[in-house]
């Protein structure tokens, strides 16, 4: 049987066939462990928070820049580029309607929607989970989960890329200022509390907001009733665009949602899942690290949420 975890993949076996993983790949483990490692910060775990290194983000940003990605447009997408909140899609203006069939099909790369990137010799592909632009009275505020920035310390070689695709970041590179997580997912991975909020700067562009540049995958909204239409969306680890996948999401258990869509990969985890009118109400996370072939999920956002959402967004 496998689980898949959405920052990780993880095989659930008998005792011999662990065993024997630990023979045959236990030194590969252990060296991305220690790899993985070299990447992490305690920061602040009663409180949940990191105020990342200035030097160490720009120096993040740098390493994206050369060689994993570059500024700009990919060919063929023209002078002017995609316009900030632009598009029906993005106005809203488009009728919603579930997937048929329920998979999830790669998309048209969404401005406020990106991949998040993890430089460096730390085991994880190039981009190895995804997030979003959320309104924030800053306005400099993305959502993804807690799982895609805290692993056994808070990751710090994190960057992201608005609107990424195919290679070429159209609205530069963004790196983060400070993360914050609910205690809980620090103590004890709950995963419950699988959600992240990180305050964003680009570097070279002093005073630039994020949400200025690239608008807001949507409003917050806590306590969204259940079931709802909603679309979830991120990018594959080993894919340059994005996909979604539309479907009702519907309550599982008091503090999860869930949206069964099939072929949704690893690297999607932290990706936003959105109302019919883009309001965000969960990102790809929480039960099952985020869920298996056929099911999505994504911790409730809740009153605990909501908390962790406006100390993020305060100085």
């Amino acid at each position: 049987m496998f689980t898949k975890v959405r920052g990780r993949a993880v095989r659930a076996s008998v005792f011999a066939g662990f065993c024997c993983v630990l023979l045959l790949g236990g030194a590969g483990y252990v060296w991305e462990l220690r790899a993985l490692a070299a990447f992490l910060d305690d920061g602040d775990p009663v409180r949940g928070s990191y105020a990342q290194d200035p030097g160490a983000a720009d120096d993040t940003a740098s390493a994206v820049l050369d060689g994993m990605a570059q500024e700009g447009l990919p060919p063929g997408d023209g002078d002017t580029g995609p316009v900030p909140g632009g598009g029906p899609e993005h106005r809203g203006s488009v009728r919603w309607q579930p997937s048929d069939p329920l998979e999830a099909r790669p998309a048209p790369a969404d401005p406020a929607v990106g991949a998040l990137f993890s430089p460096g010799e730390d085991g994880d592909p190039d981009h190895h989970c995804s997030a979003s632009v959320v309104h924030s009275p800053g306005g400099d505020l993305i959502a993804t989960a807690a799982h895609c920035v805290h692993d056994g310390g808070f990751r710090t070689n994190l960057a992201f890329g608005p609107g990424y695709r195919d290679g070429f970041l159209p609205y530069g590179v963004w790196v983060p200022t400070r993360i914050d997580v609910d205690p809980r997912w620090v103590t004890g991975r709950d995963p419950d509390h699988d959600v992240a909020f990180l305050r964003m700067r680009r570097p070279g562009h002093p005073g630039q907001r994020l949400e200025d540049a690239v608008g807001a995958a949507g409003a917050i909204r806590f306590g969204a009733p259940l079931p709802a239409p909603a679309r979830l969306m991120g990018y594959p680890n080993t894919a340059e665009e994005p996909l979604e996948c539309r479907n009702n999401a519907v309550a599982a258990g008091p503090s999860q949602l869930r949206l069964d869509c099939a072929d949704v990969p690893n690297g999607t985890s932290g990706g936003p899942v959105l109302t019919g009118d883009r309001t965000l109400i969960g990102v790809i996370g929480g039960r099952d690290g985020g869920g298996d072939e056929e099911t999505s999920y994504s911790s409730r956002f809740d009153a605990a949420v909501r908390a962790l959402y406006e100390r993020a967004g305060r100085d």
